[in-house]
């Protein structure tokens, strides 16, 4: 199997800044408000699902980029961010998935570019085998299709966050969700102090969604129904989301290609935002070209084609 190992040069990346330009609204599904934003327009549309314990921030630099060229939706999870809280001791990812088809189809898109990263990923994957007729392609980032290996760590976790506030946990947090270079940087000590604020300042009752997340069933095994082009994409020092999981899913879905980020860990589109949006963005382009009257025009120049990751076991 051959690897694309993704170069980085944080120094190309514009500051992260407010997003403008968006409409921030919430759509009321499945008995609940969800928040999101949408650049409008008439250009093909992608919606960005999140990670546990982030919101619609976590793209906020690759949306500043593809704007320009996509129709770019991203929306916060019950239970996080702007969205209404959730019920109940937990919010299952099935729960998750209905309401990103749900808004999907009520905002009229039509199918989508789906990006996902770590649970919005998990999204993903559900929406490609259960509903393929709203999915155009799917990036999946940092994610995985089997159940959570270390269940009972980030239970004992969760119910300390619970009980103590977010703040008990954010130290050990952080280690899972970046990566050491981006925690050891000198130069990003600022950023580090951000991220970590976000951690602590998560809801208090953000516990429901861990529960959800970390009760998930594998799907592995539905992973070949699944007909969308598909990129996977991982960094090379993910501890949460190991690159094997990534190759797991990329062997499982005919076609898939994958791509794997240098001195990444698992919150790549901050830790190696330039070299995830250009990743995005080579892909997105090689699928609206194939969808184009002008498909048979194309050449075998783009950057991932020769990445694909046949299926297997």
């Amino acid at each position: 199997m051959e690897f694309f190992y993704f170069p980085f040069n944080w120094r190309r990346v514009i500051p992260a800044k407010k997003r403008t330009g968006s409409n921030m609204a919430t759509f009321h599904v499945n008995g609940t408000a969800i928040y999101y934003e949408d650049t409008g327009g008439d250009a093909p549309p992608i919606v960005f699902s999140h990670g546990l314990l982030w919101n619609t921030e976590l793209f906020a630099l690759q949306i500043a980029v593809l704007k320009d060229r996509f129709r770019c939706i991203a929306y916060d999870h019950r239970g996080q961010g702007k969205s209404a809280d959730g019920s109940g001791r937990a919010i299952g990812i099935d729960t998750l998935t209905n309401d990103a088809a749900t808004l999907i189809e009520g905002l009229g898109l039509g199918r989508v570019h789906f990006c996902g990263l770590s649970l919005g990923g998990v999204v993903g994957m559900r929406l490609a085998i259960a509903r393929p007729d709203l999915i155009k392609s799917i990036i999946l980032l940092s994610t995985t299709a089997d159940p959570e290996p270390s269940k009972l760590k980030y239970k004992a976790m969760n119910v300390i966050a619970r009980f103590f506030g977010n703040e008990a946990v954010a130290n050990a947090v952080m280690q899972t969700l970046y990566g050491k270079t981006a925690l050891s940087d000198p130069a990003r000590a600022a950023e580090r102090i951000a991220w970590r604020r976000h951690l602590g300042g998560n809801r208090s009752t953000i516990w429901r969604a861990v529960n959800g997340a970390l009760e998930r069933k594998s799907i592995h095994a539905e992973l070949s129904k699944i007909t969308a082009p598909t990129l996977v994409v991982v960094g090379d020092e993910d501890v949460a989301t190991v690159p094997a999981r990534a190759e797991r899913i990329a062997r499982a879905i005919n076609g898939a290609k994958l791509v794997i980020i240098r001195r990444a860990g698992h919150c790549l589109t901050w830790e190696q935002p330039a070299a995830i949006t250009d990743t995005i963005a080579t892909f997105l382009e090689e699928q609206e070209a194939r969808s184009s009257p002008m498909a048979g025009a194309i050449s075998e120049q783009s950057g991932l084609t020769e990445k694909s990751v046949q299926a297997g076991s």
